[in-house]
């Protein structure tokens, strides 16, 4: 796989095409980021753009980790100094979960973002932009028909954040994608260039294939779910024997979860992926690739209890140092 390949692989969207390319031309040194709010334990979004974090690395980025503390400050998520012991949790984790502790930078959002030179790239940064435009870029922040002055800022923080930290790639989930947007938008109007971002996908509900896996809502999987409740969370998800489920009733679109995250979270971690079965039925079935256990599981040679099964084990396998971590 060359770095091309490896960089762009699982993702959602590039933008753009021609800069993805340019970096994968020399990508040694090259500087990758993702910020997160220091909100609690890692779970399984963290991990999937965490996945995509050691791709980079395996391609010769180094990366930037932003804990985004004064982030998290404005949207309400505790005192500072709550914030900050949640953030020194999740540096152990992400490490713990395989990030190679020698590249990545850690950085808190405090570190820079109460500068003066960044509060006033800030302010002239308000100055350029309406409310409106801001507002397109909150539909992740906000959660309620209340919106506060700090959460029409804390985008415009998010865009600021790239050239702050120097880095030469911005990942996000697709739920960033209008922030970045915006990035591309207003940072020249400061003499900052555009910043050329990746997207990694969403994983549908667990439980439905409808809509968006949350850490909020509905049943997600984190580094402090036994391996008990990891088997007990993927025994009772959503999934039909395709990739390509039918619609709900209401005429909206389901995905397969399961298979998701064996796309998106095992394989990218595991050469080989075994699903153990009894002789009787057939004896293990051994996948080097993805598309292959989507194709046993379309033709009936795979059914999904084994799917699950599997699944339980490989992302137990992933969880289990942080949730050691968590322990000590």
């Amino acid at each position: 796989m060359d770095a091309y390949e490896r960089i762009t692989r699982n993702a959602a969207e590039v933008v753009t095409e021609e800069e993805i390319e340019a970096l994968a031309d020399d990508p040694d040194g090259k500087r990758a980021y993702v910020g997160y709010e220091p909100s609690g334990v890692l779970h399984i979004g963290h991990m999937l753009t965490a996945n995509k974090l050691i791709d980079l690395q395996e391609a010769g980025f180094e990366v930037t980790v932003l804990l985004a503390d004064v982030h998290a400050y404005l949207n309400d998520k505790g005192s500072f100094e709550e914030i900050r012991h949640t953030a020194e949790r999740m540096r152990d984790q992400f490490i713990a979960y395989g990030l190679d502790e020698s590249s990545t930078q850690f950085v808190l959002g405090s570190d820079f973002q109460l500068d003066d030179d960044y509060t006033l790239d800030l302010h002239s940064l308000e100055l350029e932009t309406t409310l409106a435009r801001a507002e397109r870029a909150m539909a992740e922040i906000t959660s309620s028909d209340s919106v506060k002055v700090s959460q029409a800022v804390y985008p415009l923080m998010q865009a600021l954040d790239i050239p702050y930290l120097g880095v030469d790639l911005a990942v996000g989930g697709m739920e960033q994608r209008k922030v970045h947007m915006l990035a591309r938008d207003v940072l020249p109007s400061i003499d900052r260039e555009p910043p050329t971002s990746l997207h990694t996908p969403l994983i549908a509900d667990l439980s439905t294939g409808h809509g968006k896996m949350s850490s909020s809502t509905g049943v997600t999987i984190s580094m402090e779910d036994s391996r008990e409740d990891i088997e007990s969370k993927v025994n009772k998800a959503y999934c039909p024997p395709t990739a390509d489920p039918e619609p709900t009733d209401d005429g909206a679109e389901r995905e397969n979860p399961v298979l998701q995250v064996f796309e998106y979270h095992v394989f990218p971690r595991f050469e080989t992926v075994v699903v153990e079965r009894p002789e009787e039925y057939g004896g293990d079935l051994e996948y080097d690739a993805y598309d292959d256990l989507e194709a046993d599981l379309e033709s009936g040679e795979l059914h999904p209890a084994d799917a699950k099964g599997a699944l339980a084990e490989y992302l137990d396998r992933l969880i289990a140092p942080g949730r050691e971590q968590l322990a000590e």
